[in-house]
């Protein structure tokens, strides 16, 4: 790539908010039809970079060039109009629109009507692997249909550079397959494309070169695939011990989540129904479902959290320690000892607007935190500032927004804060979705403290090298359907993916 003409060069971008330093002189070539890797810590200034680039933040100092000439791109329109697609990692969609009118809105006037582009988002998201119905509204999709829209808007674009925030963090590995096949042809069309992904073994097998962020500084780069995981991981994070470790296997204890001979109707014509569902969670287990997204896997997170009750008739199809919780209300349920992790941080697992403090009251609120109807705000300012110190949250303070941390950050804190809660059940859904190799390192060694102090966890998430990791007993949900479950040592991928793809005989295994 280097004998390529340069698509994209930043010279000493800088950028500062209030108490940090989030781009400190930095400098990036993207050749054409190169695709490079920017790789860094959470909060190392990666997505900092890729709003100057895309026109959403201005650098306070620096130089932008786009194919040699300096440029000031003031707005994502007139990235768009250089030919620059951004896909974020997390979503700008309009949930009470559909996929084709969120596209249209995207793309412009310029592009045709939502029924006009109808086809064609069709015709893309199929030739990708990526399939959607134009005419879904967006809040029935699942997360990992949600990064699809994105990904689908992009390619529809005339685009020169293509940007990607971590966007195989909800794929499973053969969408990941047929993501890097058409990554790989439109680079070798000459897109140029920039891709952020903290998992190693992808940007070693994409990428043509990579440039590393610590402290919102260049610290080095490299050619991914001369590199081994482990190098790439101490260039990120300078010491990268416990990066590999490899965790013992639990045989568990006693039931403690049962879901006992479930069917649910799901009333959304797009959402997936249950027919007989069962699941055993022991104690000082972790159990791991894997699944391609919109496979049921947000409808159970609903009906373990509280969100979608069940009658009273059918109070104990769910039940946590023998009692019975499917027509419980969330704070019913955690009262009872769950503690619950959604695919989604802002919005879902946190309010953008409110501090982490505030943030971390309103779900720990029945840890003591409140007394005769007032909040005791010393315990929960200091509960807000143990979770940052234990799980080495980066952000100014506890009275810091929710939707000032890097995306990574904001997990770590999400999952502190259950954990925290000492809960006899904990539920998280894609729990290091998007999180650097050592805030995932951190995240697993605490999930399995958890599990060995007596918790039943149920990790839901479509990485299998995760699942496979920390899990102690293995699954896979599709179309509504659980396939058996088995020891992680007495399974493997090919396994498991086949259960993705619904070839299991779930009454056999029950026989």
């Amino acid at each position: 790539m280097s004998d390529s003409p340069l698509r994209l060069e930043l010279r000493a971008i800088t950028k500062r908010y209030p108490g940090t330093l989030a781009n400190d002189r930095v400098d990036l070539r993207i050749a054409a039809g190169e695709i490079h890797a920017l790789l860094g810590e959470n909060g190392a200034g990666k997505s900092t970079l890729m709003k100057i680039i895309y026109g959403v933040t201005a650098p306070d100092s620096g130089q932008v060039l786009w194919e040699g000439q300096a440029v000031r791109v003031e707005d994502p329109a007139q990235a768009r109009a250089l030919g620059i697609g951004m896909v974020f990692q997390h979503f700008s969609l309009f949930e009470t629109l559909t996929v084709a009118e969120n596209i249209a809105l995207a793309l412009g006037r310029e592009a045709g009507t939502p029924k006009q582009l109808a086809p064609r988002i069709r015709e893309v998201s199929q030739r990708y692997g990526m399939g959607l119905e134009p005419e879904r509204l967006v809040h029935s999709l699942s997360i990992g249909e949600r990064q699809r829209v994105e990904i689908v808007r992009c390619l529809m674009q005339d685009i020169r550079l293509l940007i990607l925030d971590e966007p195989t963090s909800v794929l499973t590995p053969q969408e990941v397959d047929e993501l890097f096949v058409t990554l790989r042809a439109l680079a070798a069309e000459g897109c140029s494309i920039l891709f952020i992904s903290h998992k190693l073994n992808e940007v070693r097998a994409l990428c043509h070169g990579a440039t590393v962020l610590r402290g919102g500084r260049v610290s080095g780069a490299c050619v991914p695939a001369e590199c081994s995981d482990l190098q790439l991981a101490r260039l990120m994070v300078g010491d990268a011990e416990g990066l590999e470790a490899s965790y013992p296997k639990s045989a568990g204890g006693l039931p403690r989540l049962r879901i006992d001979d479930l069917s649910w109707r799901n009333n959304d014509p797009f959402g997936t129904s249950f027919e007989h569902l069962r699941l055993e969670v022991r104690s000082g287990e972790i159990v791991g479902i894997a699944g391609v997204a919109g496979n049921g896997q947000d409808e159970l997170l609903a009906l373990l959290s509280g969100e979608t009750r069940l009658p009273a008739s059918e109070r104990e199809r769910i039940t946590l320690d023998t009692q019975p919780m499917a027509h419980l209300y969330p704070d019913a349920r955690r009262a009872l000892g769950l503690a619950f992790v959604p695919a989604e941080r802002l919005g879902h697992g946190a309010v953008p607007d409110m501090s982490l403090a505030d943030n971390a009251l309103l779900t720990a609120f029945q840890q003591g935190l409140v007394s005769r109807g007032l909040i005791r705000s010393g315990e929960v300012l200091a509960l807000a500032e143990r979770i940052i110190q234990r799980f080495a949250v980066k952000t100014p303070d506890a009275q810091a927004r929710a939707r000032s941390l890097s995306g990574g950050n904001l997990q770590k804190f999400i999952l502190g804060r259950e954990i925290l809660q000492n809960p006899k059940l904990l539920v998280a859904a894609h729990p290091t979705w998007g999180v650097d190799v050592g805030a995932a390192a951190a995240i697993h060694r605490a999930l399995i403290a958890l599990r060995d102090a007596g918790a039943a966890i149920l990790v839901i998430s479509e990485d299998l090298d995760e699942l496979f990791q920390i899990s102690d007993r293995i699954g896979a949900l599709c179309s509504g359907r659980l396939s058996p479950l088995k020891a992680t040592a007495q399974t493997h991928t090919v396994e498991v993916g086949r259960w993705m793809a619904g070839q299991f005989d779930t009454a056999q295994d029950a026989a």
